[in-house]
């Protein structure tokens, strides 16, 4: 009985802290180094990059309504307007975070999504991007 209480307290206490770890700004808030054009499927991750050329702030003011509009998402930090912005996007039931970047640099933007905890994200990362561009 006892080891099903200490088991259920230590999966509460999992769970609180997955919900409520604090966010290192420094640590999530920069574009992938190095990926090429097009799509780079990561273990944990995922990386969209395109060249847009002189539309690239228009697609990134749409892009960032499209990702704000989308549930259990919010901004970790940037803006539109400084050409980089970093989201934090839920887990409906558990709420495991994932990070996503959107930068855009001389006409290239780029949406560089990952996990925060664990190994895989099971395509959870690409599959909301390429909702997103979807909607572009």
């Amino acid at each position: 009985m006892y080891f099903i209480l200490i088991l259920i307290i230590l999966l509460g206490g999992l769970l609180g802290y997955v919900r409520l770890a604090p966010h290192n700004v420094m640590r999530w808030h920069h574009a992938a180094a190095g990926a090429p054009l097009g799509e780079t499927q990561l273990e944990g991750g995922f990386i969209w990059r395109e060249d847009v050329g002189a539309a690239g702030p228009a697609r990134l003011a749409q892009l960032d309504r499209i990702i704000r509009d989308t549930q259990g998402t919010q901004v970790l930090a940037g803006s539109v307007a400084d050409g980089q912005v970093t989201y934090i996007s839920r887990t409906r039931w558990i709420g495991f975070p994932d990070y996503t970047t959107v930068t855009l640099d001389d006409g290239i933007l780029e949406v560089f999504g990952r996990l925060r905890f664990g190994r895989s994200d099971f395509g959870v990362n690409a599959k909301r991007i390429k909702g997103w561009l979807a909607q572009l």
